[in-house]
């Protein structure tokens, strides 16, 4: 929110994800060996510390992203952890990344891209032979509204057709999830959180009446338009080396 506050403080990471899900999902990408791990539109690095944490001793990661505010607080949170001479953050656009790793993440970051499909194809030159890759991204897992259509634009594209494209490019789907409904709530009510409760305590700052107007627009279009309509996968896809 632009009320002042750090952003998505409310978030646990930027995507509709549990931490039970997680957890599932960093098991899936069978850290315990491997020497590098790489995160691309990384946000505040959340997941990736959490990746690393769960690997070898010795293992190295890397953010990437270009938000220079959340890199600042990714890097408040290794460094609360121990971990900044495990993991660094560079300020650099995803797309133009060339160095591969064993692991890498992409949650939510393939529009750096232009969408899912040539995400995927461009992410085979980052992943490291026999490595592998958590693909996570906006989908449709029921007929589109009119409205989410609108809001979303073309390039979100059906369950099936993301698992087509990574195939395409070469991958291997060794798991496939989705957010459940109460993944997507609770994703939700957290990124309006920070805003709600500068509006509760702020009710007459002068930006109050555009915060809140932003609000109720989100939480409009969410419970009429893409509740139950927009979905968010999860791919664990391999390599081989």
């Amino acid at each position: 929110m632009t009320a002042g506050g750090e952003r998505y403080s409310a978030l646990r990471w930027n995507a509709p994800l549990s931490e039970a899900h997680a957890e599932w999902l960093i098991e899936q990408l069978e850290v315990g060996s491997v020497n590098s791990v790489l995160d691309l539109g990384c946000g505040w690095g959340e997941l990736l510390l959490r990746v690393v944490e769960a690997a070898r001793d010795g293992c190295a990661g890397v953010g990437v992203d270009t938000d220079e505010a959340l890199l600042a607080r990714a890097r408040r949170s290794s460094r609360g952890r121990g971990m900044e001479r495990q993991v660094s953050f560079v300020g650099a656009p995803a797309e133009e990344w060339g160095r591969p790793a064993e692991r890498v993440l992409c949650v939510g970051a393939s529009h750096a891209w232009g969408g899912t499909a040539p995400a995927l194809v461009a992410l085979t030159r980052l992943v490291a032979p026999g490595g592998r890759m958590l693909f996570g991204d906006g989908c449709w897992e029921n007929e589109p509204t009119p409205e989410a259509g609108a809001i979303f634009g073309a390039d979100v594209m059906p369950l099936d057709q993301v698992v087509d494209r990574a195939l395409k490019a070469g991958w291997r789907v060794l798991s496939l999830t989705t957010a459940d409904q109460r993944e997507w709530d609770e994703f939700e009510s957290s990124w309006r959180r920070d805003g709600e409760d500068w509006l509760l305590n702020h009710p007459q700052a002068p930006d109050a009446g555009a915060v809140r107007q932003e609000l109720d627009r989100r939480l409009a279009e969410y419970v009429t338009s893409y509740r139950g309509v927009l979905g968010f996968c999860y791919l664990v896809l391999g390599r081989g080396g």
